[in-house]
């Protein structure tokens, strides 16, 4: 009996996960520095004849909110036929820009305070690890996990020789490594570099999808450049296989270098905060950063539609594009940069007023909560960021730390324990040196329940030896 076939419609509701360009070059910026992120617009500049710098004399308030206007109006003919908002309206939101004038912001903090060495892949993955895992067993092996992780970012050890050095148990020792390969870098941890790629794949939402098939199974077709072969053997066409191979190009094989430093670096604050009477005041810093705008002379030749230059037309439409697409990036940057300093200031009020004693624990997925973003989303916008405060210069990661509850109920900072533990040996008898369990009972009288592994783990975070090597003879 022959199989009857029927044409007809139907509608299916699915999710993909879609990077718009937009949406890929805001997450580019946001982990950049002030300095890197000036060097990327100056490149940008170079290479897009529709980015040009705003000249010095034309950057006064009332002259760039004229520019602004003028631009928006000229700007209307011409992108009639470009949807900037179909670009946008799933990225950018309606919030107020709030940003400052570069003539607002206050005089640069004295030079010592600026030279510092840069965090190194370690501390930028110990530093996460601790911020999503409280269990201690956990901790233990993600660290273990960490400090075998060369700067490349892959893991030389097996999940067999980790599980020797505890020894810990095997599906522990899985489970940490799968917590640590979610760290950022995307790409981190992994044993080879298929398991590398694959997993930047995964944080892209690309898991199971052609690419990551063709990355899974065809890794030595990939590194002999025998791409008919991959596509007659996955049933693809070469347009198919080159989009797959496209985003396989972007993906990082060494996903650990960009935090290998080479050299000590100045520090320029990202953020300010000033205190004007009792409250605290946040400032951008864009000193540095050339202010762009969309060339006149390339707009007025969209408007011009001369016979025979068409061509030229959707060039310019298309360098049109990619500038929109940088200057929208830039300023959802700056205003991400100022959510998160926002609410890192609301968190650490009693720290700006009072000092350290007053530090509170604080996690990511606070701030994410706070200001409605992914945990991702912070992590990259504190990654390599520094602000100004009437305290001192701080990284921003510095105001995250874990904590304890006090016998009173209080969330007290990690950071201020480890400053009580620093002050305690300071002043202890140099021929009687207190031991770690008798900081835990010292600390436990003042209300703070410490067990003495831990402020073991605290003192030797501090550098701080034993109280057998610190007891002095007379």
């Amino acid at each position: 009996m022959p199989i009857q076939q029927k044409l007809g419609l139907s509608q299916r509701l699915s999710q993909r996960l879609i990077l718009t360009p937009s949406l890929q070059q805001a997450i580019k910026l946001l982990p950049l520095t002030t300095l890197e992120l000036a060097e990327v617009l100056e490149q940008e500049v170079m290479e897009n004849p529709l980015l040009e710098e705003v000249p010095a004399q034309e950057t006064s308030p009332d002259e760039i909110a004229n520019e602004e206007a003028k631009e928006e109006q000229e700007r209307t003919d011409p992108l009639k036929d470009i949807d900037v908002e179909k670009f946008f309206e799933d990225y950018l939101d309606d919030g107020d820009r709030r940003r400052t004038r570069p003539s607002e912001v206050p005089e640069l903090p004295p030079i010592e305070n600026t030279l510092t060495e840069q965090p190194d892949l370690y501390d930028h993955l110990t530093w996460q690890l601790h911020m999503s895992v409280s269990d201690e067993l956990l901790l233990e092996i993600g660290d273990a996990i960490i400090q075998n992780v060369d700067e490349d970012g892959m893991l030389r050890a097996s999940v067999s020789e980790i599980a020797n050095l505890g020894p810990y148990p095997l599906e522990e020792v899985e489970k940490a490594l799968r917590v640590v390969q979610n760290l950022d870098p995307p790409g981190v941890a992994a044993r080879d570099l298929t398991e590398c790629l694959r997993l930047q794949l995964c944080h892209l939402g690309l898991e199971n999808s052609p690419t990551d098939v063709i990355v899974r199974d065809y890794m030595k077709q990939l590194q002999c450049h025998q791409y008919p072969e991959i596509g007659r053997q996955m049933g693809l066409s070469p347009d198919e296989v080159s989009h797959h191979l496209e985003i396989i190009r972007r993906l990082d094989p060494k996903p650990g270098l960009k935090y290998s430093p080479d050299h000590s670096t100045y520090v320029i604050p990202d953020v300010f905060v000033v205190k004007e009477g009792d409250e605290y005041k946040i400032i951008l810093n864009d000193d540095g950063l050339p202010k762009l705008r969309i060339s006149p002379t390339y707009r007025r030749m969209l408007e011009a539609k001369e016979a025979g230059s068409e061509e030229t037309r959707n060039y310019v439409k298309e360098k049109l594009r990619s500038a929109l697409w940088l200057l929208k990036s830039v300023d959802q940057r700056q205003r991400t940069i100022y959510k998160v300093a926002e609410s890192i200031v609301r968190h650490q009020r009693g720290f700006l007023d009072h000092g350290i004693t007053q530090l509170r624990p604080l996690v990511l997925r606070d701030v994410a909560t706070d200001i409605g973003m992914h945990e991702s989303t912070v992590s990259r916008v504190v990654a390599n960021k520094y602000m100004h405060t009437p305290r001192g210069v701080y990284e921003l990661r510095f105001f995250f730390h874990s904590g304890i509850t006090s016998s009173m109920g209080e969330a007290i900072s990690s950071v201020t324990i480890k400053d009580k533990i620093k002050k305690m040996i300071e002043g202890e008898d140099p021929s009687r040196p207190l031991s770690d369990s008798r900081i835990a009972e010292l600390l436990g009288s003042d209300g703070l329940p410490l067990a003495r592994r831990t402020v073991a783990k605290y003192r030797e975070e501090l550098r701080i030896p034993p109280s057998n090597l610190r007891k002095s003879v007379h």
